[in-house]
Parts: C-alpha cells; sequence; structure tokens
C-alpha cells in the first residue's frame, strides 16, 4: 500500500495549499524566484483566464500519510494546439516535488490518467495553455538565479523524469550579454542603411496607443505570425490578447520596447524587454501583501536591479533576415545604459531556432540555463 495519495484540487483551501506548496519546497533555495500567488489563483479561474475558454486544466496534490503536501502537478489539454500540431497530447505544468521517485511517478500517473479519459495518447511537458506560459524543466545550471518568466527547479528533477522513462522533446537555452557602452557598429551600420533604405524606423508605443487604439492587438497578432512554426504553439485568441496585453504591455516602461515600423507605419518587429523582478519578486514572496507592492514597484519605477529581461522579439516572417533586429539594438543599447542594466537576459529559446540565436552573435554572448520539454508515450 502506497504511502501517497493523489488528490484533486477541488476547493480554495486546496488551491492554497496547491500555490504555497513551492514556497515550502524552495524555502532554503536562493536560486528559486516565486510566481505571484494572485496570477496562479487566475490562472486556474475560467473567469480570469481566457486560455480556458477552450482548454481544459485539473490541479492535483499528492499527500502524505501525514496529510502534508509533498507534491503537486496540473493536467493541461489544448485543443487548438493538439489540432495544429495533429498530436492528441496532455499536457504537464506547476510540477514540483519532494525527492521521492513515488511522488514524482504518482503525480504524472494522475495526470496520465486523466489525459487518457479523454483521448490523449501522449504526455509532454512541463508546458502550459500557450507559448508565453512557463515552459521546460530546468536540466542545467540550477545554481544560478532564476526569474519571473521561467521555470527553477532543483537538480533532482530530470533525474526522475528519466527514471520515469519520460525522454526529450524539445530543449530551450536562455542567452545572457553583457551590455555594451557603445552600439556595435554592426549594428549601427546596418541600423542606419535600413533607416535610409527602405525607411524603417524605431516607434515608442504610448499608453493610449495600447489601451485605446488597438496597437497592443497589432503586437501580439505579430506574435501570433512570427512564433507560428516555434515548438508547441497555437494561435492566441482574441480575448487572450487582450489578456496578454493588459498583463505584459500595461506594466512595462514603454521606453524598453521597442517597435519597428515601416515607412507607412505598419509594425514589423517588436522587442518587449523589462527591468527584472527577480529580487522584488523573492522579498514578497510571490504576495502583494503587506508589502509585496512596494518591493514590486520599487523594482519597476524607482530603483532597478542590475539586469533587464529581454521577454520576448519577433519580427514578421517576411521581414526575417533582413537586419530589423539591428534597429531594435541600435535603440535599447544606449536606453540600457542610461537605465545602469549591466546585462541582459533572454527567456528561453529554442535550441534549434538558428534566427533566434544567430543575433546574438556580435554581443559574444553566454548561452545558459538549458530546459527541457519531455514526452512519452500513454
Amino acid at each position: 500500500m502506497s504511502k501517497y495519495k493523489i488528490k484533486k484540487v477541488e476547493t480554495e483551501q486546496e488551491m492554497t495549499q496547491f500555490i504555497r506548496f513551492s514556497e515550502q519546497l524552495y524555502a532554503r533555495c536562493p536560486y528559486y524566484v516565486p510566481d505571484m500567488e494572485s496570477e496562479i489563483r487566475e490562472y486556474f479561474d475560467p473567469k480570469s483566464n481566457p486560455g480556458l475558454e477552450f482548454s481544459s486544466i485539473q490541479p492535483f496534490l499528492c499527500i502524505d500519510v501525514d496529510g502534508n503536501v509533498v507534491g503537486r502537478i496540473a493536467g493541461i489539454i489544448n485543443p487548438v494546439a493538439n489540432q495544429t500540431w495533429q498530436v492528441k497530447n496532455v499536457r504537464f505544468g506547476y510540477i514540483d516535488f519532494i525527492d521521492d521517485i513515488e511522488v514524482s511517478g504518482a503525480l504524472l500517473d494522475a495526470v496520465a490518467e486523466w489525459g487518457r479519459a479523454q483521448g490523449m495518447t501522449r504526455i509532454q511537458g512541463p508546458m502550459g495553455i500557450s507559448d508565453f506560459d512557463k515552459e521546460g524543466m530546468l536540466v542545467e545550471d540550477f545554481d544560478k538565479v532564476g526569474s519571473e518568466v521561467t521555470i527553477y527547479n532543483y537538480p533532482y528533477y530530470p533525474k526522475h523524469m528519466e527514471q520515469l522513462g519520460f525522454q526529450k522533446e524539445a530543449d530551450w537555452i536562455q542567452i545572457r550579454v553583457d551590455v555594451p557602452k557603445e552600439v556595435p557598429e554592426r549594428f549601427s551600420h546596418v541600423s542606419a542603411l535600413l533607416k535610409k533604405r527602405y525607411g524603417w524606423r524605431v516607434h515608442k508605443m504610448t499608453s493610449r496607443e495600447i489601451e485605446k487604439e488597438g496597437y497592443g492587438r497589432k503586437v501580439f497578432q505579430l506574435l501570433n505570425e512570427a512564433y507560428q512554426p516555434l515548438f508547441g504553439f497555437s494561435k492566441l485568441s482574441d480575448r487572450q490578447v487582450d489578456a496578454f496585453v493588459k498583463k505584459y504591455l500595461t506594466l512595462v516602461d514603454l521606453n524598453l520596447a521597442p517597435c519597428i515600423v515601416d515607412k507607412e507605419g505598419n509594425l514589423i518587429g517588436i522587442a518587449v524587454t523589462m527591468a527584472s523582478l527577480t529580487r522584488a519578486l523573492q522579498k514578497s514572496k510571490g504576495r502583494l501583501l503587506p508589502w509585496g507592492w512596494y518591493h514590486l514597484l520599487k523594482s519597476l519605477k524607482w530603483k532597478h536591479e542590475d539586469h533587464v529581461e529581454m521577454l520576448l522579439i519577433a519580427v514578421k516572417p517576411e521581414y526575417q533576415r533582413l537586419g530589423v533586429n539591428a534597429l531594435m539594438f541600435d535603440d535599447l543599447i544606449p536606453v540600457y545604459n542610461r537605465y545602469h542594466f549591466k546585462y541582459a537576459e533572454t527567456g528561453p529559446q529554442l535550441e534549434d531556432n538558428e534566427k533566434e540565436l544567430n543575433q546574438w552573435r556580435t554581443l559574444n554572448p553566454t548561452f545558459e540555463k538549458r530546459r527541457r520539454c519531455y514526452g512519452k508515450e500513454l
């Protein structure tokens, strides 16, 4: 008889246990960066998460004989992604567990059974509903601090996955670059050439454009186009777009989010970057009250941390490989210096996305924090 049992999360109290288990598990880990509690609650709430209009989700807890939570996981089925890629995948996300193979195995079995009951034939993860959710289990560089947009986990996690028969489906890596004091000549030269030859230019969005004139929607429509070929991607619905506009674009400092437009003003590229919230989230423990709001506001508005998160960069497919990124870097590097950022770090990027990775070569990048999506037949 097992000393553990799996329980579906069905009550507010159980959801609180689900959310706060990671706080217990990583209480002494200086590299872990918590999610905002409020955001996790909204993620599982159909009224707040438009992705749940077409996707289904089920969180689970693993409980020991004394009633203590020893693991958590969420099963996710995204029919749009499955139809796009012609698969029958149940995804798992929000996976955390103590170092006991019986716990990790029970959690993944619970998602597998839940998915199998709905006709799924394969399990994969960690992934979310959309490509803008956290994805990929950390498999290297466990001694480096995480970020607000990435998963951190202990070194024993990938060992469990391999023991349980899961195999690699995709890897993401992050790129770290020191902010140069001057714009590299290659970027400034290409930027000047594109401005002169094609009339392309940098445009900084305004709050009015985002909130009243639909510019935020244009940004995410561009992302839908640019990211379409990427692993696991599925097109965002209009309601998802509106939610992401509110979540990201109304929060970032617009000086750090250059748009590239053609001579008619049409959007052809975008870089969304943001002062890191790593230390603020660690201090707040993922809660706004009582003083979490102060730490977050301080990092965003008053005293920036020493690095910037490059959340996403996207270029319309027909303009890729034409040097659009040079315009972005030509604009961002002087801004980063004014803000006293010492280095920049990207979000996870697919290891085989050569177009994305090659743009960093001029900046002498460091490739680190490899993350992996695992898969297994049911």
